[in-house]
């Protein structure tokens, strides 16, 4: 869930172990429950649901779960209600932090968050004290190895169905694309057949920051660490340049 688009990052986080994926079923059922509770469970209907169905299918989330999730989220009355929270902070060498969570208890979750920051020799900050240095985009990662596609022609499908950029790097496609064009883009991609690493709208820094500080690092991997164990926790994006 780090804030770097490096596609290397995103491949070890996919290798990670079963505790890993087990947070990363947790974090997609609780954005499917929100979505059906937002715009309704047909998938056909609500493109906020069929982004998370499409998210979890790349994490390998087995049909019956996302069912079930659906379903649940649609019948139950008593279903819990989650709550979208966003904190802002610094980490060492004051490195920028922004932490999207769901949660059914925002006192837990503010000092969870607040707790991973002062372990790390952070600090929260006022809301908007960060994000500014931010950009919200849709980012698509597409595996070089998995994607036959020419990258030209890769690239002009992605632009004619609203992309704002396209990027190639060594192992990998990125795509960029405005909040509200993300879905579009995303599907039709997704019905060239064109295989997606990652799919998401997530906050992309304007700059990197390099540390080069071993005590800052070693903080602010623990922040980062405590974050990432965190259940409420869905998203953690930051500017260091890892």
């Amino acid at each position: 869930m780090s804030g770097h688009s490096k596609f290397a990052n995103i491949k070890h986080k996919k290798e990670k172990n079963d505790a890993a994926k087990g947070k990363i079923f947790t974090i997609i059922g609780r954005e499917i429950a929100v979505a059906v509770k937002e715009g309704g469970p047909d998938p056909e209907n609500n493109s906020k649901l069929r982004d998370c169905i499409a998210k979890a299918k790349a994490n390998n989330m087995p049909n019956d779960t996302i069912d079930r999730g659906i379903k649940k989220a649609a019948g139950d009355a008593n279903a819990v209600n989650y709550e979208h929270v966003t904190y802002e902070g610094y980490g060492p060498s004051g490195i920028a932090i922004i932490v999207e969570a769901l949660t059914d208890n925002k006192n837990r979750t503010a000092a969870n968050v607040r707790s991973a920051f002062t372990k790390g020799n952070g600090s929260i900050g006022t809301p908007g004290c960060v994000s500014y240095s931010f950009d919200e985009k849709g980012q698509i990662i597409i595996d070089k190895e998995e994607c036959d596609m020419d990258a030209d022609d890769l690239m002009m499908l992605a632009l004619d169905a609203g992309a704002e950029d396209f990027s190639e790097e060594e192992d990998s496609y990125e795509i960029l694309t405005a909040p509200d064009d993300f879905s579009a883009v995303r599907e039709t991609l997704e019905k060239e057949g064109v295989p997606m690493a990652e799919a998401e709208v997530r906050m992309i820094p304007q700059n990197y920051v390099t540390l080069t500080d071993e005590t800052a690092i070693k903080n602010l991997q623990r922040t980062l660490d405590l974050l990432d164990e965190d259940d409420d926790v869905q998203n953690v994006f930051h500017n260091w340049d890892e």
